[in-house]
């Protein structure tokens, strides 16, 4: 395990039955307080892909991607939940491991042929990351990677994202 790695597992807290019975909900708020881990991680995201925008997936991909476009120098984008965006938008609907959502990008987010990376907390099932991925597309960008803290494995929501650069900070 590297350095990276440990550091960020060992901020990350668990909590039963959040946000509905059975689920396991992995806490970020602990490494999010701690200012040498919340640096390591922008530092190692930013330093990833040469790119024009990144996206950020509301609500905690915000918290991580708004900084690490800063450092990277490319343009920040909220992709988010339905209704949110004041401006013009595209939208698509997915499903995630306890529901369904839809969520939103203002159509002149992108330039065309942007080049992206999509920024959020978790891989889980992969629905939310394969929605931007459509979003960006249809908003004629490209996306050049995605880039999670943390992969939950055991959901393959990387399977769902064939073809695609996924990035994943720890996999548990």
């Amino acid at each position: 395990m590297t350095e990276l790695s440990t550091l960020i597992l060992d901020r990350i807290r668990d909590v039963a039955d959040y946000p509905k019975p059975g689920v396991m909900f992995k806490d970020i708020t602990p490494l999010l307080a701690d200012p040498v881990a919340m640096a390591a991680v922008v530092e190692e995201l930013a330093g990833l892909y040469q790119v024009d925008k990144i996206v950020g997936i509301e609500a905690r991909g915000f918290i991580l991607a708004a900084p690490v476009a800063y450092r990277a120098a490319a343009g920040f984008v909220p992709v988010r939940k339905k209704g949110k965006l004041p401006a013009e938008t595209l939208e698509e609907s997915y499903d995630l491991e306890y529901g369904s959502a839809t969520i939103e990008v203002h159509r002149d987010a992108f330039a065309p042929g942007d080049r992206v990376l999509i920024v959020d907390d978790v891989l889980a099932t992969g629905g939310t990351a394969q929605a931007a991925v459509e979003l960006v597309s249809r908003a004629g960008a490209q996306v050049v990677g995605i880039a999670v803290l943390m992969e939950l494995a055991f959901l393959k929501g990387r399977e769902r994202l064939t073809g695609l650069d996924v990035h994943s900070l720890v996999i548990v």
